[in-house]
């Protein structure tokens, strides 16, 4: 947990992320019930302060310190600062979950199951690329496979898939999988 800790904390000084919230979180989240939400991996915070602007409670959870420092304090926000290898999503617990950009399969299960009836996952993250891509495959257990997440989620109600390429803010081609699903 140390080394991933630090070399996170490393992460956001070096390539700090936009302060933007994510387009597809943006685009779908009419589709969320106002309540409690999860943000798993949240960074700095940019799709946290956008779903507390939303008027959702939030547990925001991520490893790094550094990150949940730069968090803003607001009242409906929770930092959790927990190692997600180890971190357990506690059951029937949220009306909408969002994770971006972070892998864990392990998770996946336990973000069906913490979902509330008619709640909503909002997941978009990277994807194997090899050839023209520059962002390099170093570790692939961080990495999708072809139509990977949408086999992850299968109970949930697909509102939204899509498997695209995409310019990164370093101008670099990546490969992406977004999800917006429903539990009925």
């Amino acid at each position: 947990m140390i080394e991933d800790k630090e070399r996170w904390n490393e992460r956001h000084v070096v390539r700090p992320m936009s302060m933007d919230a994510n387009k597809t979180l943006v685009k779908y989240i009419e589709h969320a019930n106002i309540g409690q939400a999860l943000d798993v991996a949240c960074g700095t915070g940019r799709n946290t302060h956008f779903l507390c602007e939303k008027g959702f409670d939030v547990d925001a959870v991520d490893i790094s310190d550094f990150a949940l420092g730069k968090v803003k304090n607001y009242a409906h926000v929770t930092k959790v600062e927990a190692d997600l290898d180890t971190y357990n999503i506690t059951p029937n617990k949220y009306d909408l979950i969002v994770n971006m950009n972070y892998l864990n399969r392990r998770l996946a299960s336990q973000m069906k199951d913490a979902l509330k009836k008619d709640g909503l996952l909002i997941f978009e993250t990277f994807i194997v690329a090899h050839g023209e891509f520059q962002m390099p495959t170093t570790n692939l257990n961080y990495l999708l496979r072809k139509n990977e997440l949408l086999h992850m989620f299968i109970g949930l109600d697909v509102i939204y898939y899509e498997e695209k390429i995409e310019i990164n803010r370093l101008g670099e081609r990546v490969k992406i999988a977004s999800l917006v699903a429903k539990k009925s």
